[in-house]
């Protein structure tokens, strides 16, 4: 018995690692295509095998001085044609950053969804997304000497938000509902003071950006943004990969992990600002994009289960292929007028969350 019990448990895993795999190929997919529609449309129109070529364009892709130009800022080489220009530095930087904040808004919404025990977690609901937002939009409005250091001070926005919501939601204890509770009120309340801003902003330029921005956009992003993402993003990654096993041990419940010697309320915290240095470099270069953070480790889940491992390694790939697929959407929809992807994702989003809310029958809990 038991070594047939040993065998079903290597059949599970292998079949788990299958699906996993083809979740993977999926969303690559899915990014691939999206990535040649949003090459090939534009001002200067391109075939899909011209945008293919372009972007697989070897002379381009091992080129040292190409990547120097891009990743640090120096000069771009003059050998360059026209057609490489206009994909590799100006419609590629919008693919690769909509990479970035997908994978950001997934990966921080399976943590914060297994920090809070609470599968309505997400940086938008537990307030998060808020509060960096609103420190950010004070950068771009009143304090423009402080946009270097943006996904810094997005991260002390929502690190204050979360540090809120946790001491609202406390009494004994926190539970699920106290939690999203007490994240619609921190949201409410910043969301609030990010409107009151605009009645401050005398350049009419500054208040048009400044309502992209909280609409959640990849437009006229460059690499520029990039450069601002992905350290943070890679840094993010890395410590969310660390932590798995201790997420593991989170699942489990409090009282479980305490007994097993885990210090619950300092891993938490710990794991806590992972995801919301994860929030802050996607908000610093996209704005608030709602809902990718809910529905994105919801997707997953359902795929390859609870592992935190399996779990975020999914969110990596969906994430960014719902959110390029939603910014070619937003592109392409209405075209010629551009909506912000954010309006996309909400769009995709508030339905899923009622199909959730109708589909569960015990609604807050992993």
């Amino acid at each position: 018995m038991a070594g047939l019990s040993e065998r079903s448990e290597r059949v599970r895993e292998t079949w788990v690692d299958t699906k996993l795999a083809t979740l993977i190929v999926g969303s690559l997919g899915v990014l691939l295509v999206a990535t040649l529609l949003q090459v090939s449309f534009g001002a200067y129109p391109l075939t899909l095998s011209e945008a293919w070529h372009t972007v697989f364009d070897g002379q381009v892709l091992f080129s040292e001085a190409v990547w120097r130009a891009f990743l640090l800022g120096d000069d771009i080489p003059a050998w360059l044609s026209r057609q490489q220009l206009i994909v590799w530095n100006i419609r590629l930087p919008r693919i690769l950053v909509g990479i970035l904040v997908g994978a950001n808004l997934a990966v921080s919404g399976a943590i914060f969804q297994v920090v809070t025990q609470n599968e309505l977690a997400s940086p938008y609901i537990l307030g998060v997304s808020d509060g960096a937002g609103l420190v950010v939009l004070l950068a771009l409005t009143m304090f423009t000497g402080l946009l270097p250091f943006l996904p810094i001070l997005a991260a002390l926005g929502g690190a204050g938000a979360f540090l809120l919501v946790y001491i609202i939601a406390w009494k004994d204890g926190t539970n699920p509902v106290r939690l999203v509770l007490a994240g619609v009120i921190v949201g409410t309340v910043f969301g609030s003071l990010q409107r009151a801003l605009f009645f401050f902003i005398d350049n009419l330029g500054v208040a048009m950006s400044a309502q992209m921005w909280l609409s959640g956009s990849l437009l006229g992003t460059d690499w520029e943004q990039i450069r601002i993402a992905l350290p943070f993003t890679v840094l993010a990654v890395l410590l969310a990969l660390l932590v798995t096993r201790q997420l593991d041990v989170l699942l489990l419940g409090e009282e479980t992990a305490k007994s097993l010697g885990m210090p619950v309320e300092r891993v938490r915290f710990f794991v806590a600002a992972i995801a919301i240095l994860s929030t802050a470099a996607a908000i610093a270069v996209a704005g608030l994009i709602g809902f990718v953070g809910l529905i994105v480790p919801h997707m997953v889940r359902n795929i390859v289960g609870s592992n935190s491992k399996r779990l975020l390694i999914g969110c990596l790939f969906v994430g960014p292929a719902l959110l390029v697929g939603a910014d070619v959407g937003a592109r392409l929809a209405l075209s010629p007028v551009q909506l912000p992807v954010g309006i996309i994702s909400g769009l995709v989003g508030g339905p899923y969350f009622l199909y959730l809310m109708r589909k569960k029958e015990q609604l807050g809990e992993i």
